[in-house]
């Protein structure tokens, strides 16, 4: 991409973090912990060598995609895409209906609603840093992010949409077009489905979170971190959680059973959902996900698949017996989440576009349709999913 990509943060639709009443008295009530000890400057470098073993630092630089130049051009295209409410069946829902970029890029609701207020099946993860990730959605079934991205449009929970409706809106606008053939020249027809992903996903290549206090602790700045956060650190680390949640996004790269020791209560995992198991058909996998990646997690609640965990430190608490076998003190929990708290990068300044208006030939909305996918298919292919 043109090195210099910039992108400013105007305007951003909110949707209400709703908080139980139970999970936040347990927040509050996990909230009360002793301080952690003081470790001596060589204790503290010890920390960041092991970590840096461990972790990688967010690149201020956006990444190369497979068979996909990240151009100003795409990029510009795709954050229009991404705004754009007339995609979707009703003409009311986008992107970042469930990836809200003004706040945690993700839209903190247990799970998403969609076209005519359903409800989705899964918690909407937060689409910063998902250029990292392995493969995308919680079960991993869509290798990279232009995968990723025809499946809510389509999701007949989500956008309800279909290819040649997504196809009809964008020809009718001549906007659109210019656009279109800009960012895609030589094309003979540069409106296609196929290329409204490939602009999507390079907007979303853009949307990394650089900076965090974490980052800047593994770069070399000992101080950045206070004693609980570096007590949380360590803990991260001893008791075993990066053995899953490692490498730039702490989390992402790969796949593991919810309840390696002690699998959770079906208030926490519904049992109807089997994870990668619906990807494989395979019964080891089963309650199978793909980790989840760690970074900004202090602004993603609700927490899981399953969206049913509000707090953070209830959330490590619950990792630490399915996962570890090992119920964690209320001061362990804490100094975790504070460790996790670091993880905030800097997100990324994405300018509201200004889009081009329809036609007299734009399809209108029609906010009672649904699209030909059955329910079952819905769930295999909307983000909420994941």
């Amino acid at each position: 991409m043109a090195s210099g990509v910039s992108l400013t943060l105007l305007s951003a639709v909110f949707l209400p973090n709703l908080m139980p009443a139970a999970f936040a008295q347990s927040a509050a009530t996990d909230a009360v912990v002793t301080s952690a000890p003081a470790m001596s400057p060589e204790e503290i470098e010890q920390l960041r060598a092991a970590a840096d073993e461990i972790f990688d630092a967010i690149p201020s630089a956006v990444p190369k995609v497979k068979d996909n130049a990240v151009t100003r051009e795409k990029t510009e295209l795709g954050q229009m895409l991404w705004f754009d409410t007339r995609l979707s069946a009703s003409g009311i829902l986008n992107c970042n209906s469930c990836h809200n970029l003004a706040g945690g890029g993700t839209d903190n609701l247990e799970t998403s609603i969609g076209h005519g207020w359903q409800k989705g099946p899964r918690n909407s993860p937060t689409v910063f840093n998902s250029i990292f990730n392995v493969a995308q959605f919680w079960d991993g079934r869509a290798d990279d992010l232009r995968s990723q991205a025809k499946g809510p449009i389509q999701a007949a929970v989500e956008m309800a949409a279909t290819p040649d409706h997504v196809v009809n809106v964008l020809n009718s606008i001549p906007t659109y077009q210019e656009h279109f053939r800009t960012a895609f020249p030589g094309e003979a027809d540069p409106v296609t489905f196929d290329n409204v992903a490939k602009a999507i996903e390079a907007f979303e290549a853009t949307l990394i979170t650089p900076g965090a206090r974490f980052d800047q602790f593994l770069e070399g700045n000992l101080a950045v971190l206070d004693d609980k956060e570096k007590h949380g650190l360590k803990l991260f680390m001893d008791t075993g959680c990066s053995a899953c949640h490692s490498g730039v996004n702490l989390g992402g790269q790969e796949y593991y059973p919810f309840g390696v020791v002690e699998r959770p209560g079906s208030d926490i995992l519904p049992l109807e959902d089997k994870g990668r198991f619906a990807v494989t058909k395979t019964a080891s996998d089963e309650y199978v996900f793909r980790a989840v990646p760690l970074r900004n997690v202090a602004l993603t609640a609700p927490y899981f698949h399953s969206g049913k965990v509000w707090s953070l430190e209830q959330a490590v608490a619950v990792m630490g017996v399915a996962q570890l076998g090992q119920e964690l003190t209320p001061d362990e929990t804490s100094a975790i989440a504070a460790f996790l708290g670091t993880l905030t990068g800097e997100p990324p300044r994405v300018e509201l576009p200004i889009l081009p208006p329809s036609t007299s030939t734009t399809p209108r909305p029609e906010p009672l349709v649904k699209n030909s996918l059955s329910k079952g298919d819905a769930v295999e292919t909307q983000s909420g999913v994941r």
